[in-house]
C-alpha cells in the first residue's frame, strides 16, 4: 500500500477579502509541481465566501465539477437554463462541463459565510453534452456507514449523482473510537481521504481537521476514529 500525507497547513492559501481559499492542488496563483493532481483528481478547493459575494459568470470545459457545501447556502445559475438554484449542506451539486458551460456561483446569504468544497475530476470522455444535477443526502444515512454521493454513469448499481469517470465520492460520519474498512471499487484506483473534522488514524498516519491522505496500490484500508469525525473519500483512477 502506498500512502502520502497532505497536511492541511501545506495547502496553498489565498485571501481575496471576499474569498478565503485553500488549495489542495496547484490552482490560480498557487503552483507546486509536486501538487498538480492525485490521479484523475485535479482540484480540491476549500472555499470560504463572504455574504453577498461569489464567482461571477465564467466558463468551464471538459471537466467533472462537484460542489459540496459544508455550511451556508450556495446560489447557482448556468447556461443550461438553470436560474438561481440553491444548494445547501447535505446537498451535492455535479456538472459535466463537456463541450462548454458558463455558470455563476454566489453566496446565497447576505448575512452568513458560505464554506464549500469544489472538486474537479478529469473525465474519461471529452466533448460530452453538458449536464447538471443536484441531490440531497441525509446525514443520518452516513452515521458510521458509507454514503455514496457520486459515482460513474456506467455504474448502474451505485446510488448517488453521476459523472463521466470511474470514480466514487462518499462520506462517513464516525463516532469516537469507531472503525471502518474501505474497499476500493477497482485495483486501478486510489483514494484521496479528506478529514473534514475530528481526528482519525489510517495505518501509521494521524489525520486532524483538513489533513488528507492519498492511498493507492491496495484493495482496502482501515480507518480508526480517535474522536467524532467526518470524512470525505474521493476514489479515482490513478492516471498520470
Amino acid at each position: 500500500m502506498k500512502l502520502e500525507k497532505f497536511s492541511a497547513d501545506t495547502r496553498g492559501f489565498a485571501n481575496h477579502g471576499w474569498l478565503k481559499a485553500s488549495h489542495s492542488f496547484s490552482f490560480a496563483n498557487f503552483y507546486n509541481p509536486e501538487r498538480m493532481n492525485f490521479g484523475a483528481l485535479r482540484v480540491l478547493n476549500d472555499d470560504i465566501i463572504a455574504p453577498g459575494t461569489g464567482f461571477g459568470t465564467h466558463p468551464h470545459q471538459n471537466m467533472e465539477i462537484i460542489t459540496i457545501p459544508l455550511s451556508g447556502k450556495l446560489k447557482h445559475k448556468d447556461s443550461m437554463s438553470n436560474e438561481w438554484l440553491f444548494v445547501e449542506p447535505n446537498e451535492v451539486q455535479v456538472m459535466s462541463a463537456g463541450t462548454g458551460i458558463y455558470h455563476s456561483e454566489m453566496n446565497g446569504s447576505t448575512e452568513d459565510h458560505l464554506n464549500l468544497f469544489q472538486i474537479w475530476i478529469i473525465p474519461d470522455k471529452m466533448g460530452v453534452s453538458p449536464r447538471y444535477n443536484q441531490a440531497t443526502f441525509s446525514s443520518v444515512e452516513r452515521k458510521n456507514k458509507l454514503q455514496v454521493l457520486v459515482s460513474s454513469l456506467e455504474d448502474g448499481d451505485e446510488s448517488g449523482l453521476k459523472i463521466h469517470q470511474n470514480a466514487k465520492l462518499s462520506r462517513i460520519d464516525l463516532d469516537k473510537n469507531s472503525s471502518f474498512k474501505y474497499d476500493l471499487k477497482s485495483d486501478k484506483n486510489g483514494v484521496y481521504v479528506m478529514n473534514i473534522s475530528g481526528e482519525v488514524a489510517i495505518d501509521d498516519y494521524l489525520l486532524n481537521q483538513r489533513d488528507a491522505l492519498g492511498i493507492s496500490d491496495t484493495s482496502s484500508f482501515n480507518v480508526n476514529s480517535n474522536s467524532k469525525s467526518e470524512l470525505l473519500f474521493i476514489e479515482i483512477p490513478m492516471i498520470n
